[in-house]
């Protein structure tokens, strides 16, 4: 067992950690700030580290809080952008899809999707059949298998829960899932700061000091400690903008001797809303992800196997509200529970069937006059030059998919500033911590040690989560026997995961640990059942206090509720 002594060895490691980075913020200049921590700035801060710049990354909330762990968890080409013509975005995505297998194999995973076509619907047989082989084409270097084609006959024979009215056959193909897209931000993370980046999550940018064309300094808030941070900047740094739908935010923040700056008027972004809902296996569900249009206006959204659940997104429309709270409104619910058993009649899903919901928003080029579902996906480089600030970069839209690109595009565009000649992009290549293959002989040896201890289940959940990083999360259960016990029973993740979680992947708060180093609040009854076992860990092990878990679980419930309760739901309770 771990003795008090060694909980308070835990709790003042993490107090001098703590300390350690507000000094280094507050004593050192940087060769470039990267501010937001969605999976573009982690990609962006992960190279320009491993290219030795002297990085700092700063993230208001959690690391992937926003954009990032709204998504659908797809790693994909982006086959609805050839209908827009927009082919060098498809081929760049399909070119980091493979990238992104290779370097994270354990978080990226082939994915099968099915596409069923109707007669009636906007995209007939010949444009699927035709956009699959400009697919293929465009994806020449791929590992994955090509598509196929399925006459009606046999697309119903493989789906006969499906509509048949007007079907007129079927399309299957593969792109990729990361289930767990968080953790992919994460790593990219951890990598950084093991080449010598800081990282930094709970501070948010005040103030950006613009004195003649550049920024020289940035004004920073600690959220935990109410403490104001000093950011320097020396003579040729550079400041990269990777903070998503927040964008415009730090840009108004500008201030020019002592007084706002009116350097960057214009609008970046066009926010559009994007909500998903989880839901337990239902009848009909279908083996395969589904990509299938909407019955009532056409817009393509997914049906995806998706950790023993079913997630069903996406919807798209417009939004100008509050950016840090963001909901799925009972319309967008409905809307994707009617659509799915429009195109599934046996699942008859209904409000009930909500297991948890989550919303947010893509940050996209600002387009007026444009619908949501046209406004271009590729991303934008926005240098500030133009509006008189020399130092500034800010990134403009950016997918999932491409986020390691992102970050190689701009780390140049870093380097160009800096006047030097870039070295070469080491991310192609260079595997995330985590990566990990099947076969790896690490995995037998962890099964070996521990599954007189652990279930075998679990071992392999944990593999699934962590990689290579498994071994260390088996090593807490050595020192502690209770650290081997299940969560809970219904799923087979550890206690010791939640201490890991905050010793060594810089988790803050309830929310981090279970929506984002682990998936239990998206699992369970929302991870509210699980807070008693969660405290007492967090307690035991990680020198939390009596009063620091009273206030943890208020801000989560809090939390949960603002985010991710349906709005019925709650009136219901009510």
């Amino acid at each position: 067992m771990v003795g008090s002594t060694d909980n308070e060895k835990l709790l003042l490691m993490s107090e001098m950690l703590i300390m350690s980075s507000l000094q280094v913020v507050n004593n050192n200049t940087y060769d470039l700030v990267v501010i937001g921590g969605g999976i573009n700035g982690a990609g962006v801060v992960r190279d320009a580290a491993l290219r030795g710049l002297k990085t700092l990354l700063i993230e208001k909330n959690d690391f992937s809080s926003g954009s990032t762990s709204w998504s659908t968890r797809l790693i994909h080409g982006g086959l609805r952008y050839l209908e827009s013509f927009e082919f060098s975005l498809v081929r760049e995505s399909l070119r980091e899809r493979e990238i992104l297998l290779h370097i994270a194999p354990h978080l990226v995973k082939p994915l099968l999707l099915t596409i069923p076509i109707y007669r009636d619907r906007s995209r007939p047989y010949w444009k699927i059949q035709a956009g699959m082989l400009l697919y293929d084409t465009l994806s020449f270097d791929k590992t994955l298998l090509s598509h196929r084609m399925l006459p009606k006959r046999k697309f119903l024979q493989l789906f006969p829960e499906l509509d048949p009215e007007g079907l007129h056959g079927g399309a299957q193909y593969y792109d990729c899932q990361v289930a767990y897209a968080e953790r992919l931000c994460l790593e990219n993370i951890l990598s950084a700061q093991a080449a010598g980046a800081t990282v930094l999550n709970y501070t948010k940018v005040k103030r950006l000091h613009q004195q003649g064309t550049r920024i020289d300094s940035l004004t920073c808030f600690d959220c935990f400690t109410g403490e104001e941070v000093t950011v320097k900047l020396s003579d040729r740094a550079v400041v990269v903008n990777t903070s998503g739908p927040w964008v415009d935010q730090i840009l108004e923040s500008i201030t020019s001797n002592g007084s706002t700056s009116n350097s960057s008027e214009s609008k970046k972004i066009g926010a559009t809303k994007g909500s998903h809902i989880i839901v337990d296996p239902f009848p009909g569900a279908p083996m395969t992800a589904l990509y299938v249009e909407a019955k009532t206006d056409g817009r393509p959204f997914f049906i995806i196997p998706w950790l023993g659940k079913y997630l069903i997104g996406t919807t798209d429309k417009r939004f100008q509200g509050n950016l840090d709270q963001i909901k799925a409104d009972n319309s967008e619910i409905d809307y994707l529970l009617t659509e799915t058993n429009r195109i599934i009649p046996i699942a008859h899903l209904s409000r009930h069937d909500v297991k948890f919901t989550y919303s947010g928003v893509r940050p996209l080029p600002w387009e007026e006059s444009k619908q949501p579902g046209k406004i271009t996906r590729k991303h934008i480089l926005y240098d500030h030059a133009k509006e008189g600030i020399a130092n500034l970069i800010s990134l403009i839209g950016g997918k999932l998919t491409t986020y390691r690109q992102v970050g190689e595009e701009i780390v140049d565009a870093v380097y160009q500033k800096l006047g030097q000649q870039a070295p070469p992009c080491p991310t192609k290549e260079k595997p995330l911590p985590g990566a990990i293959l099947p076969n790896d002989p690490r995995l037998k040896k962890a099964f070996d040690e521990y599954n007189n201890v652990i279930p075998s289940t679990s071992i392999h959940h944990l593999f699934s989560i962590y990689g290579a990083r498994t071994i260390e999360v088996l090593a807490l259960t050595d020192h502690s026997s209770d650290l081997a016990e299940p969560i809970t029973p219904e799923l087979p993740d550890i206690k010791a995961q939640i201490v890991y979680a905050v010793n060594s992947e810089l988790a803050r708060t309830l929310v981090d640990i279970t929506r984002r180093r682990t998936s239990l609040a998206m699992l369970t009854h929302y991870g509210l059942d699980l807070l008693p076992v969660m405290t007492e860990i967090l307690g035991k092990h990680c020198g939390w206090s009596a009063e620091d878990c009273d206030r943890q679980i208020e801000d989560y419930r809090t939390y949960i509720q603002e985010n991710c309760i349906p709005d019925y739901e709650l009136s219901r309770e009510s």
